[in-house]
């Protein structure tokens, strides 16, 4: 911890990688855990492709709703504010996420999103952007399908503006974290495994520039010798940094 807090203060140019893990502790749920009530009876996994949409609008984006539900309900935690607070300490902070929620920003902190926001729906055909009116009633207990809306120049249906299992990662985000990766002196991997790819790519990256790469997370899992590992939860990240800077 000392030893990467002192890197910490040292440091131009940190990054910040930030997984499910982050989001699960303001109660968010994962695509790992079971799911409840009338969802229950389906894989996270079979609802998250463009062909279940396809097959099946009205189930698809009524799940989404109920996770988009979920998020506006829920508040960023200690690691989204100490996140945001890090940027007042060091001279450049970027924050790429794979998270689809709006946590990050709403601690404080604009973030690079890889796999789009559950905030930034688009019609499936044209691929226009889609205001998203707030979800109302309680998704969980009335139903799980809910039409989709319309676009407002094709008639297509809106999609949730996420990446799906099978769909490339958007290029704009994806070049932005290969950018950062490849000039910063400090990444963190907080809540994230970071061995999935593409997404693995970037400490990989940032490892070959000469970077300290240090891992946060609950599950000790192998890593290659040239990277540092803080077995905790995410709100480690907070410790970390009272540890560099104080309060």
């Amino acid at each position: 911890m000392k030893l990467i807090a002192k890197r910490l203060q040292e440091a131009k140019h940190v990054v910040v990688f930030t997984g499910a893990g982050v989001s699960s502790e303001s109660g968010i749920p994962t695509f790992r855990d079971a799911l409840t009530g009338l969802w229950e009876r389906f894989d996270p996994a079979q609802l998250a492709t463009p062909e279940a949409f396809r097959a099946d609008p009205s189930l698809c984006w009524g799940w989404y709703e109920w996770r988009r539900q979920k998020v506006l309900q829920a508040q960023p935690n200690e690691v989204h504010l100490a996140i945001a607070e890090l940027a007042k300490h060091v001279s450049k902070l970027t924050v790429v996420t794979q998270n689809v929620d709006d946590l990050h920003e709403r601690a404080g902190k604009g973030v690079i999103h890889l796999h789009g926001s559950l905030h930034s729906p688009r019609c499936i055909d044209c691929g226009n952007a889609h205001e998203a009116a707030l979800p109302s009633g309680d998704l969980s207990k009335h139903g799980c399908r809910l039409e989709p809306p319309r676009c407002n120049s094709c008639e297509g249906y809106i999609r949730p503006g996420v990446v799906w299992f099978g769909e490339m990662l958007p290029d704009a985000p994806w070049t932005a974290g290969l950018t950062a990766a490849d000039s910063c002196d400090l990444f963190f991997l907080i809540g994230t495994s970071g061995v999935v790819y593409p997404a693995a790519e970037l400490p990989l990256r940032a490892l070959g520039t000469g970077a300290t790469v240090v891992h946060i997370n609950p599950v000790r899992f192998e890593i290659s010798s040239q990277e540092y590992f803080l077995q905790g939860p995410a709100s480690a990240m907070q410790a970390l940094t009272l540890e560099a800077f104080g309060r």
